[in-house]
C-alpha cells in the first residue's frame, strides 16, 4: 500500500490515543462532534490523491511503490518546490483557508531531519531517516511536527538548575541498547490528535550543557506514555449566524506530554549532538515558513475578496480611499504570491534536498506577518461598525423583525440586506483574534524572520559594500 483513502485514513485513528479536549476524555476523534470537523479538514489532503483532477498535483510515481504523496518525495530542484508550493495553495484553498496538515508539516520536519543527518555526517542518523521516509511513502502516514517547547523560564537554558524542573524542554532521561526514554512537552501542535504520528525536535540552539535535550525522534501517537490536550475551537457555524451550507474547515492545536516515552533506536534522528540542533531547527524553520506563505495565500485572497464585496454592498467602492486601501490590499497580496514563487526558482541545495531561497522565504514570510495586522484593520474598516453590532440571524427570522431589518440595514441598490449580512458574518470569522495571533507567531515571530534575512544576507551586504567603494574608488 502507498497511498491511504480518505476511509482508511479515519480507520487508522482508532488507536486507543489517549485525547483530552474540554476536560473530558476522548474515546474517538472520528466520531466527537468537534474533533470530527478537524479529522475531515485533514482527510482532505486524501481526498485529492483520489480525485483524478488533483492527482498529478497530490501524487508522484515512485518507482518501488508506485503512487505516493507528493510530500514525501524529496525534492530536487524547483520544479519539485513549485508543484509542491501549488499543492499547499490547492489544499488550503479547498479547505477554505485551513491547510489540511496531513503530510506538509509533518514533510518539513521530514527533510531538516534528513539535511542534518547529512550535515552530520553520521551514516546510523542517513539511514535511519532515509527509511522513515520509505516507511511515510509506503504507508501514507499522517504526521504531524512537535517542535516548541513549553520552555519555562525564557531567561534560563534549558539545564540551567534555576529552572523549576529540567523537563520544561524534552530531554532525554535514560538510554540502552533498546533505545531511549524521553520526558517533557510540546506546545502549539496542530493536527496532533488526528495524526498517525508525530516528530519531535528541538527549538532552539544548545550549550553542550543541554545535550540531553538536543533529541529528535518520530513516534506514533498512540504510544504509551503520550497525552494530547486539545485547545477548544469553534467547530461550527453559530445559529446566531446564517446559515452556511459549506463544510466548516478547522484545526485544533495539542499540548503533548510526553511521561517516560520510549522510542526504539531507529526512530531516533539526534541524541546528544547538542552542536546540530540549531541546524536541524534552522532547516526545519526555513521549510516550514515556505509552507506557512504558501498556505496563506488563499486567505489573503479570502480578505481581499471580503473587503471588496462589503465595500460594493455598502455603496462605497468608488471612492478615491476606498480604492486605495483596495490597491494596498492587492500588493499585499500579489507580493506574497511573487515572493513564494521567487524562493522556489531561486532555489538552494541544502544537504542533497532543494530548499526554497532563505532570504526570500523570510521575507515572503517577515511581510505576511507584519502587514496582516493592518490588512485585517482595512477590511474591518470597510466593514464598519455593524460588523460587531448587526442584529443576528435568529432576529431577522422573527416575521415581526424581518421586514424592517431588510429595509434599514440593506446597503446599495440591489444589495439584500442578508447579503451584507452574510458578508459581517464572514468577515467576523476570518478576522478573529485566533487567526491574527496564528498569522504573527505561526512559523515563527516577525523578529526572527528579520534575524534570519540579516544573518542570511551577509555575502548579498558585503558585495554591495563593495559595489559602493568601487564607486568611491576606495580600495
Amino acid at each position: 500500500m502507498a497511498l491511504k483513502t480518505v476511509e482508511q485514513y479515519k480507520q487508522s485513528l482508532k488507536d486507543g490515543r489517549l485525547v483530552y479536549y474540554k476536560g473530558e476524555k476522548i474515546e474517538d476523534v472520528t466520531t466527537h462532534p468537534d474533533l470530527s470537523v478537524c479529522v475531515n479538514t485533514m482527510a482532505i489532503d486524501y481526498e485529492m490523491a483520489e480525485d483524478p483532477k488533483y492527482r498529478d498535483l497530490a501524487v508522484v510515481e515512485d518507482p518501488e511503490y508506485g503512487p505516493i504523496s507528493r510530500y514525501y518525495y524529496t525534492p530536487k530542484n524547483s520544479e519539485d518546490l513549485l508543484k509542491a508550493h501549488e499543492l499547499i495553495v490547492t489544499s488550503t484553498t479547498l479547505s477554505d483557508g485551513y491547510i489540511p496538515l496531513a503530510h506538509d508539516i509533518g514533510a518539513d520536519a521530514l527533510n531538516a531531519i534528513a539535511i542534518t543527518a547529512s550535515m552530520m555526517g553520521r551514516q546510523e542518523y542517513t539511514e535511519r531517516i532515509t527509511n522513515f521516509r520509505r516507511y511515510l511513502q509506503k504507508n501514507d502516514i499522517a504526521i504531524c511536527a512537535g517542535v516548541t517547547d513549553v520552555k519555562g523560564d525564557r531567561s534560563l537554558r534549558p539545564s540551567d538548575p534555576k529552572q523549576a524542573h529540567p523537563d520544561f524542554h524534552v530531554r532525554v532521561v535514560k538510554k540502552d541498547d533498546k533505545g531511549i526514554l524521553v520526558r517533557g512537552a510540546k506546545i502549539h501542535i496542530t493536527g496532533a490528535a488526528y495524526s498517525n504520528e508525530v516528530f519531535v525536535i528541538p527549538c532552539r540552539s544548545l550549550s553542550e550543557a543541554d545535550k540531553d535535550y538536543a533529541v529528535a525522534f518520530a513516534l506514533p501517537v498512540n504510544t504509551k506514555g503520550v497525552t494530547m490536550i486539545c485547545r477548544p475551537f469553534r467547530s461550527h457555524i453559530s445559529p446566531l449566524e446564517f446559515p452556511n451550507q459549506r463544510p466548516v474547515r478547522v484545526h485544533t492545536d495539542a499540548f503533548i506530554i510526553f511521561d517516560d516515552v520510549f522510542v526504539p533506536w531507529e526512530r531516533v534522528f539526534l541524541c546528544g549532538e547538542w552542536k546540530f540542533a540549531a541546524t536541524m531547527v534552522y532547516n526545519f524553520a526555513l521549510l516550514h515558513r515556505r509552507t506557512g506563505c504558501s498556505y496563506r495565500v488563499p486567505l489573503s485572497e479570502q480578505l481581499l475578496g471580503a473587503a471588496t464585496a462589503i465595500a460594493e454592498y455598502n455603496g462605497i467602492a468608488s471612492a478615491p480611499h476606498v480604492r486605495e486601501k483596495l490597491t494596498e490590499l492587492v500588493i499585499y497580496l500579489e507580493t506574497l504570491k511573487a515572493l513564494s514563487k521567487a524562493a522556489c526558482f531561486d532555489y538552494v541545495m541544502h544537504g542533497g534536498i532543494a530548499v526554497p531561497n532563505p532570504v526570500t522565504t523570510n521575507i515572503a514570510k517577515y511581510h505576511f506577518a507584519h502587514q496582516y495586522h493592518e490588512v485585517v484593520r482595512i477590511v474591518q474598516d470597510l466593514a464598519g461598525g455593524l460588523v460587531v453590532t448587526a442584529p443576528t440571524y435568529k432576529d431577522w427570522q422573527l416575521p415581526e423583525l424581518k421586514d424592517d431589518i431588510e429595509k434599514y440595514l440593506g446597503g446599495k441598490a440591489g444589495i439584500p440586506a442578508e447579503h451584507r449580512l452574510r458578508m459581517f458574518d464572514l468577515i467576523r470569522r476570518i478576522t478573529n483574534a485566533d487567526l491574527e495571533t496564528i498569522a504573527l507567531h505561526g512559523e515563527g515571530s516577525p523578529y526572527a524572520e528579520r534575524m534570519t534575512i540579516y544573518m542570511e544576507a551577509q555575502k548579498l551586504i558585503a558585495d554591495c559594500k563593495k559595489v559602493a567603494e568601487n564607486l568611491a574608488q576606495i580600495e
